[in-house]
């Protein structure tokens, strides 16, 4: 058991709130430093056509391929170049086109300081993110971003916490400034995602889950509510479709209408659709995302949803269970 302080919690508990008392401060710190610097890196990376080389040792290689990573799927090509493979034969994947991403929290890697002489002489452009802004590698570099910390969390402020940190918050602030600047919009991410949920929530259109007119009961706005029920329950999906002579729809029939009718006392046998279907049915086009569908029968608490081609016809339905069968709720 960890002992009790006089505040009454365990030394464990007090470290973990040290620790994050100091890596949020900083994270905080770096606000103040982001400016000319941060802003020539973002135009360095927009003006070359070539894809963007991050690279580093040590706990600066692992924040490195994560920003990589990052840069990669929010519309900025990039890879992850590990400095000691550079040296031996990994520089030759640069171009003069390229950007060089370098992080090293003191500057002075002999790893990477060793390769910046052959970034420059395929002429990359370089990027120095350390936390020292009179370091060889910031002085070399054409932007430095400062990353430095005032402290490590670690008790002994020797094991990369806060530096760490800070280095993962501003190459995600780089990210995100680039993909504001490209104009990235949330269907090219899920371009880069299409194996997850985001994927399927922004990538598939109501054309692509529906099922098609054929398969959509629907009855004339004359036809007798027995034979509505009869196309409802043939149909399969909890409502029918209530047309005109073109095929346009007037009104839609579920079962939530029957049970209203029910309670009015309406006689079934010889009542007419038109009399207890719901009219000005909402309705939605088959290039919309199906993402917009769930959140229309979401928004109105429907399960149903009439889908209409461009003339106003019929061009099918769905219903939330066919969302569910799609993965898009």
């Amino acid at each position: 058991m960890d002992p009790i302080s006089a505040s009454g919690e365990s030394r464990a508990v007090a470290l973990a709130r040290r620790v994050l008392r100091i890596e949020a401060d900083a994270v905080a710190a770096l606000g103040a430093r982001v400016g000319e610097e941060f802003e020539r890196a973002v135009e360095i990376i927009l003006a070359r056509h070539g894809r963007v080389i991050v690279t580093g040792v040590g706990k600066s290689g692992h924040i490195g391929r994560k920003l990589a990573a990052t840069l990669a799927s929010t519309g900025t090509p990039a890879y992850f170049v590990h400095a000691a493979e550079a040296a031996h034969g990994d520089l030759g994947m640069i171009t003069p086109e390229d950007v060089v991403i370098a992080l090293s929290n003191s500057g002075s890697s002999e790893e990477l300081l060793t390769i910046v002489p052959l970034v420059k002489r395929q002429g990359a452009r370089l990027i120095a993110m350390t936390g020292k802004p009179d370091s060889p590698l910031a002085r070399e570099a054409d932007a430095h971003l400062d990353a430095g910390v005032g402290e490590e969390a670690c008790p002994l402020n020797l094991a990369p916490t806060a530096s760490t940190t800070a280095a993962l918050a501003l190459g995600d602030a780089l990210a995100v400034a680039l993909l504001d600047a490209r104009g990235f919009a949330a269907e090219d991410f899920a371009r880069s995602h299409p194996g997850g949920a985001l994927g399927r929530r922004l990538l598939t259109h109501v054309g692509d889950v529906m099922r098609p007119a054929a398969a959509v009961p629907r009855v004339g706005s004359d036809a007798p509510l027995t034979q509505a029920l009869l196309a409802m329950t043939a149909g399969g999906m909890g409502m029918t479709a209530v047309v005109d002579a073109d095929d346009v729809p007037v009104g839609i029939f579920t079962d939530g209408d029957l049970r209203r009718a029910l309670e009015k006392g309406r006689d079934v046998r010889s009542a007419r659709v038109s009399e207890v279907m719901t009219r000005n049915p909402r309705s939605i086009a088959p290039g919309a995302l199906a993402a917009e569908a769930a959140a229309t029968m979401e928004n109105l608490r429907i399960s149903q949803l009439l889908v209409l081609d461009q003339a106003g016809r019929l061009a099918g339905a769905l219903t939330t269970h066919d969302l569910m069968l799609a993965k898009v709720i």
